[in-house]
């Protein structure tokens, strides 16, 4: 299925169960993640689902929504030659800010509403312009990441612009333009280091993407002992999305239970 076509009819508010689940069954591959996810113990059913249509009522427009999207980056990249240890924490952080995006949106009362369910597709793409730099600037890339053995301390952003001139925003931009995401994901992945310069001031999404990339890096990569990088969360993020530092902890343990729980929801978006 192509990406736009699925993500059409799951935004349009009049498409049932049915509909979605009618150009679900045109795609096999899909159809047989949705129906293993359904059927996985994530969801404990006493009974075999074998209607792509009955899953889709039982787990959900927006988990299929997210399924798709998850899939699609993922199989957008499948067969090219990247490092996989590279490969494997990029898909991991990925997902962990996309869980953690929307669990923060669920999580804390703002002063504006946050989709939640673009929350998880912005944490999801947040960073996916260095995947573009590590399968098409292989060589760059390699400088890059012995810079950072470097330079442990500082951000990917800064020592990609010393290498390469530009950096992971700006190609995920790019990359986001050329898929037609929308423009409040465009400007997620172009200014999730640095919300405030996001030039529509009505558009939360990098304030929350931002804050879940601290988030998922705090809770699952930061380790001072090993030297390892936290970016500072920049001034007022956490207040625009009506939180205080003091919630991190509380959302750290949750993002690991989520994120625990839904590693097969992770396994069936890879095609494990």
């Amino acid at each position: 299925i192509v990406l736009q076509q699925i993500q059409k009819v799951l935004n349009d508010p009049a498409a049932s169960a049915y509909d979605i689940g009618s150009i679900l069954q045109e795609d096999p591959a899909m159809s047989a993640k949705v129906l293993k996810l359904t059927n996985s113990a994530y969801y404990g059913l006493v009974r075999t689902i074998e209607s792509v249509k009955q899953a889709v009522v039982i787990v959900g427009i927006d988990t299929i929504r997210n399924l798709v999207l998850s899939a699609s980056v993922f199989e957008a990249f499948a067969d090219k030659q990247v490092d996989r240890e590279m490969q494997e924490h990029f898909w991991r952080h990925s997902l962990a800010v996309a869980f953690g995006a929307r669990l923060v949106a669920h999580s804390l009362i703002s002063r504006q509403t946050f989709d939640a369910e673009a929350g998880f597709s912005g944490g999801l793409l947040h960073d996916i312009g260095k995947m573009v730099v590590a399968v098409y600037l292989a060589e760059q890339a390699d400088q890059i990441r012995q810079l950072k053995t470097e330079n442990p301390n500082r951000p990917d952003h800064e020592l990609e612009d010393q290498v390469l001139g530009y950096n992971h925003t700006q190609i995920g931009a790019l990359l986001g333009e050329r898929w037609k995401l929308p423009a409040n994901l465009i400007e997620t992945i172009r200014y999730h280091h640095a919300p405030r310069l996001t030039p529509n001031v009505d558009n939360g999404l990098p304030y929350l993407v931002h804050t879940a990339n601290h988030l998922a890096t705090l809770t699952f990569d930061y380790d001072p002992d090993a030297g390892t990088y936290l970016e500072p969360l920049h001034e007022g993020a956490l207040e625009y999305i009506g939180g205080s530092e003091h919630d991190l902890p509380v959302l750290g343990q949750r993002l690991r239970e989520e994120y625990a729980r839904a590693e097969t929801f992770m396994e069936m978006a890879r095609g494990n």
